[in-house]
């Protein structure tokens, strides 16, 4: 017999009102403030591997220094090094950023670019930091997959994968696009508070009974 399903639809209406009480992700909160793709994008890239208190001092440091590009120019290496430390890899992250106004200004005509292709040429951005760069600057569909999503969707059976990006290629297949902008921020949340990967609160989960771990 093949192993139980989640009903996706069902168990995604739950998970979106359940959300509503959790505090919102660092970069879903940065654009609702500021709309301004610049800090999304600095945001998405301070915040690999950081958590979000962390990534949201961070960034309120380097926003007030470099409000924008022409901001983040006239920053040394050094100085945005000190603006966003302890962030995780910040010397790598500093680095990167040092580099992001030449590379936007020469590759993209000083314009962040809104597609994956384009936007995994900048400096510190993968496939994952692109796509939500993509679905949060922007409001275009993507699939961002970070460990809570790709962990949650093969505990749900939803998909059968071994590494994020497997799990992005085949959420593009199966997850039908109405759910692609809102995927990545209901799962961090709820991967976060809920279904942890140490210690799950199974006993507190709105959408037990219909969890295939649960069976």
């Amino acid at each position: 017999m093949p192993p139980s399903k989640i009903n996706f639809p069902k168990a995604f209406k739950i998970l979106l009102n359940e959300v509503d009480d959790y505090q919102t992700p660092i970069v879903d909160l940065i654009k609702i403030q500021t709309n301004d793709p610049y800090k999304v994008l600095v945001a998405t890239i301070l915040s690999a591997r950081t958590k979000d208190q962390v990534t949201s001092l961070a960034a309120s440091r380097i926003f007030k220094k470099a409000p924008d590009f022409c901001g983040l120019r006239k920053l040394s290496k050094k100085r945005i090094e000190e603006l966003i430390y302890p962030v995780g890899f910040y010397r790598n992250k500093a680095k990167f950023l040092f580099q992001l106004p030449e590379v936007i200004e020469k590759e993209f005509n000083g314009k962040i670019p809104d597609t994956i292709d384009e936007l995994i040429k900048l400096p510190g951005v993968g496939r994952k930091t692109a796509n939500l760069v993509v679905a949060v600057a922007f409001d275009k569909p993507a699939i961002c997959v970070d460990t809570h999503v790709h962990r949650i969707m093969n505990i749900w059976n939803y998909i059968n994968t071994d590494s994020p990006f497997e799990t992005e290629m085949a959420l593009r297949k199966k997850l039908p696009k109405k759910y692609w902008l809102d995927v990545n921020r209901v799962l961090v949340s709820f991967g976060q508070h809920l279904c942890r990967p140490v210690s799950p609160h199974c006993n507190k989960c709105p959408i037990n009974k219909l969890c295939p771990r649960s069976f």
